[in-house]
């Protein structure tokens, strides 16, 4: 008897170490996650509103949303943008913490007015970056982001391809998850919020 109410307590306790266990494991995200598979944010970039170089570091203690695109796009860009003012709208508050980053890959058309203005369009949050042909490039490569720009010959129209993807880092800089398509039927919106809430939560 009593060996069996000490096997009791023994499955009892064992019980209790593997819920904590479940409990420390990270709850699933509503978009991809990326922790340990991508590097963190780094970049040397120009701030279209105001001309000022800036670097990743320059936006720590921010959630970030780091968007590649241009000011031309008809369809992506712009609805892509739009889901993401509707994402710091259901913030309230919260949105204060996160950063938005629109990297133009059309810096030839995008010049810093041109894309200070765009930017500010969906939300004074979001911030329009350009970089020489190497920044770009670099900052492209560090996120295997796929890009394109072929300027008008003959009957070829001028042409601009990108990644769709939003990659999302913490307040420390490191990448957290990623929004592979937020621009059509598709778009988690709500998804979006509660995982961009839980970063800025988590301080």
């Amino acid at each position: 008897m009593a060996a069996e109410a000490i096997s009791r307590r023994a499955l009892l306790a064992g019980c209790g170490l593997l819920a904590l266990a479940a409990c420390k494991q990270e709850a699933p995200w509503n978009s991809v996650a990326v922790k340990g598979t991508l590097p963190d944010l780094a970049f040397s970039m120009t701030r279209a509103e105001d001309g000022r170089a800036v670097t990743a570091a320059d936006y720590r203690g921010k959630v970030v949303m780091l968007f590649f695109g241009y000011t031309h796009c008809p369809d992506v860009c712009p609805l892509t943008m739009a889901n993401v003012a509707d994402v710091l709208h259901r913030l309230g508050p919260k949105a204060d913490a996160v950063q938005v980053l629109f990297v133009t890959v059309d810096p030839t058309r995008d010049t810093a007015p041109v894309l200070a203005a765009y930017a500010a369009s969906f939300d004074p949050r979001v911030a329009g970056l350009r970089g020489t042909d190497n920044q770009l490039a670099v900052l492209a490569r560090r996120f295997r982001v796929t890009y394109s720009v072929l300027p008008a010959e003959g009957s070829r129209p001028y042409t601009v391809v990108h990644g769709p993807s939003i990659y999302v880092f913490d307040r420390t800089g490191a990448a957290r998850i990623m929004v592979p398509k937020f621009y059509d039927a598709t778009a988690d919106i709500p998804g979006v919020t509660a995982d961009m809430a839980r970063l800025v939560d988590e301080g």
